[in-house]
């Protein structure tokens, strides 16, 4: 794989976090190249908190990120973006690509919890996770899509998302998605006809957090810039969906919902670090 041409870079994330005999949480293994960079981790709550920095603009077409994170029994690791990811008109008419993998060994705890994903006007982007969970494992996985730069009129003006998911418990597969979005495609008419630049929210939850399901302090969250909905999966998993109005209402949730979670498991919040959440 090439690591960098004219216009495109091609970059990697390998990270293990493993706990110390004293019950904290490090990075064993830390490994990155552009278009990301670490910040300093910090522990907080018990938790190693990772910010995923990219150090360019955002996405270009043509770039290409693998990421492989492995979170080891005992560990609790939450991962963070700084600010809003941002991926580019495309020029060649090539993809960014975001290949990224996730694994929580049994009694583990992993978190993604990033700002909003924002595509610009003509942008052309795919994304592919793979989540592996031991049984007992804990996650909290947050997707959070924009519908563009809301405020430059850019609203569902890209070429191209596709976005992919898999999700497995002990080996079972609990949850698949594959769907893609064109800006211009009829595909996106139900999310207009709601709100005109709405924000999809998409949260998985497994582990200690489901025991004590805060459904019906959830519900409260949805209204009138909020439509909502949540679930158990066959198996471990819940499911939160959620169409938000703008940016505020999808912020609101992501930031409320998180609380509840933490709260009714009985875990401190960790902090990230950053003036939000």
């Amino acid at each position: 794989m090439e690591e960098l041409t004219g216009n495109s870079v091609s970059g990697h994330l390998r990270l293990r976090c493993e706990v110390r005999e004293d019950g904290v949480p490090f990075l064993a293994e830390q490994s990155f190249r552009a278009p990301v960079h670490l910040s300093k981790p910090h522990v907080d709550a018990g938790c190693l908190v990772v910010s995923v920095v990219n150090p360019t603009a955002g996405f270009f077409d043509g770039d290409s990120l693998v990421s492989e994170v492995e979170v080891c029994s005992g560990a609790k690791l939450v991962m963070s973006t700084p600010a809003a990811s941002r991926v580019f008109r495309t020029r060649s008419g090539k993809a960014a690509v975001n290949r990224q993998k996730f694994s929580v060994a049994a009694g583990g705890f992993f978190e993604w919890i990033p700002e909003a994903f924002i595509p610009h006007a003509g942008a052309n982007y795919e994304q592919r996770t793979e989540i592996e969970l031991e049984a007992g494992a804990g996650l909290l996985f947050v997707d959070w899509i924009s519908p563009g730069r809301v405020a430059r009129g850019e609203v569902f003006e890209y070429e191209r998302l596709r976005w992919e998911l898999d999700l497995k418990v002990d080996g079972r597969l609990m949850a698949r998605e594959r769907y893609e979005m064109r800006g211009a495609g009829d595909g996106l008419e139900g999310i207009k006809a709601m709100f005109e630049a709405g924000h999809y929210v998409s949260v998985y939850v497994a582990g200690r957090m489901i025991d004590a399901w805060p459904g019906a302090e959830l519900d409260k969250l949805g209204g009138e810039d909020v439509y909502m909905g949540h679930g158990r999966l066959e198996g471990s998993v819940m499911v939160l969906r959620a169409l938000c109005r703008d940016s505020l209402a999808a912020r609101g949730l992501v930031e409320k919902s998180r609380a509840l979670l933490y709260g009714n498991a009985g875990m401190t919040v960790p902090n990230l670090g950053r003036i939000f959440m």
